[in-house]
C-alpha cells in the first residue's frame, strides 16, 4: 500500500463514515437511538476540505423470542421479528479553516425506508390481537453532526456531536416505525491507528446517549453507551479487507409512565467481515465499504443480521 493512497483515504472517511444515527424501529423495544454499525474503518480520520455525499444501503432482519415482551408503542408484544430496509444520505461540509487545530466536518444525515414488524401476540387498548403485522414506508428523522479530527503520523483522534430532531414517519399506535417518536444527544469520540506503509488500521468510536421522553408514550429511555470498531488489512493501493463490530450496553433503566416493564434494560454486541475499496473522483478521494454483522448477546431487544452498504463522494470545493 503506498503512503499517497493511505492518506487520501483517510483523509476522506473521517467525515464520510460520520453517518449520523438512524433509528429503524420504536425506541421502547430496546432498540436505541444509536445506529450500531455506522462507524468501522478510518472513522477518526480527518476529513478532506470541501463538500462529499454519503449514501448508505442498510438492511436488517431481526426477531425475539415468543417468551420476550417488548414495547413497542402503545404495545406490548412477543414473538417479535422485523425487517428493514432504509436508503440513507448526507451531505457534509468540511470548511479550509482549522477548529482547535483539527479538521471540522458538518452535516445532516436523512433517508426514506420500509419496516415490516410481526408480533405474535400484540396487547394494547383495543385487546390482544394474534399474529399481528404492521408495515410502514416513509421518511427517517433529521440528523444533525458535527466532528473534529486531529492527525499526527499513524495516530488519528475524532470526537463528534450528533442528535435526532424528530421528524420523521411514526405513530405510537403502530409496531413498525420508521422515526423514533422522540429527541436524543448523542455524543463521543473515537481513534484510529493507520500505517500507510504496512496497511494496517485500527479505529474504535464510542460514546453516550441522552434521551427526551416520548410524549406519545410517556416513555423515556435511559442513557446508552456504544461501541463501533473495526480492524482491516489494505491488501493493494484500493483494497481493505477486515472485521468490524459493535457492542451497545444500557446503562441505566427506561422510565416514565409509560415504562410499563419497569427499567428494561438492554443490550447487543455483533460481528461480521467488511471489505473496503478507495479510488478516486475528479482527482479527489472516493470510497466504497460493504460490511455484514451477526448480532448475539442480545437482552430485552429482537437480534439478528445487519447489511451496511456505502459510497462516499466528493462534491469538491
Amino acid at each position: 500500500m503506498t503512503s499517497h493512497t493511505a492518506i487520501a483515504s483517510r483523509s476522506l472517511l473521517g467525515a464520510a463514515l460520520a453517518l449520523a444515527a438512524v433509528h429503524a424501529h420504536a425506541d421502547e423495544g430496546g432498540v436505541p437511538f444509536w445506529f450500531s454499525g455506522q462507524y468501522s474503518s478510518l472513522s477518526a480520520t480527518p476529513a478532506t476540505p470541501g463538500w462529499s455525499f454519503t449514501t448508505m444501503g442498510y438492511g436488517y432482519s431481526g426477531s425475539a423470542s415468543t417468551g420476550k415482551l417488548l414495547p413497542r408503542g402503545n404495545t406490548v408484544s412477543a414473538g417479535v421479528s422485523s425487517d428493514v430496509a432504509l436508503l440513507l444520505a448526507q451531505p457534509s461540509y468540511a470548511p479550509e479553516t482549522k477548529w482547535l487545530g483539527g479538521q471540522a466536518s458538518l452535516g445532516v444525515g436523512f433517508g426514506y425506508g420500509r419496516n415490516s414488524t410481526k408480533a405474535d401476540i400484540a396487547t394494547s387498548a383495543l385487546g390482544v390481537q394474534l399474529n399481528r403485522t404492521d408495515t410502514v414506508n416513509g421518511f427517517t428523522d433529521l440528523y444533525p453532526v458535527v466532528s473534529i479530527a486531529w492527525t499526527q503520523g499513524v495516530h488519528n483522534w475524532m470526537t463528534y456531536a450528533t442528535g435526532d430532531i424528530p421528524v420523521g414517519a411514526y405513530d405510537s399506535n403502530r409496531l413498525a416505525n420508521i422515526g423514533i417518536g422522540h429527541a436524543a444527544f448523542d455524543a463521543g469520540g473515537g481513534y484510529t491507528y493507520l500505517d500507510p506503509q504496512s496497511g494496517r488500521e485500527f479505529s474504535i468510536v464510542g460514546g453516550f446517549t441522552y434521551n427526551w421522553e416520548n410524549s406519545d408514550t410517556k416513555y423515556k429511555n435511559g442513557v446508552d453507551s456504544h461501541i463501533d470498531w473495526a480492524a482491516s488489512q489494505f491488501l493493494s493501493a484500493n483494497w481493505e479487507v477486515g472485521l468490524a463490530g459493535y457492542v451497545y450496553y444500557q446503562l441505566s433503566g427506561d422510565s416514565g409512565s409509560g415504562a410499563r416493564l419497569g427499567p428494561f434494560k438492554s443490550r447487543v454486541a455483533a460481528i461480521g467481515p467488511e471489505v473496503g475499496y478507495a479510488f478516486k473522483v475528479g482527482g479527489l478521494p472516493a470510497y466504497a465499504n460493504l460490511r455484514a454483522y451477526y448480532e448475539f448477546w442480545a437482552q430485552n431487544r429482537v437480534s439478528g443480521y445487519a447489511v451496511f452498504a456505502t459510497l462516499v463522494l466528493p462534491l469538491g470545493k
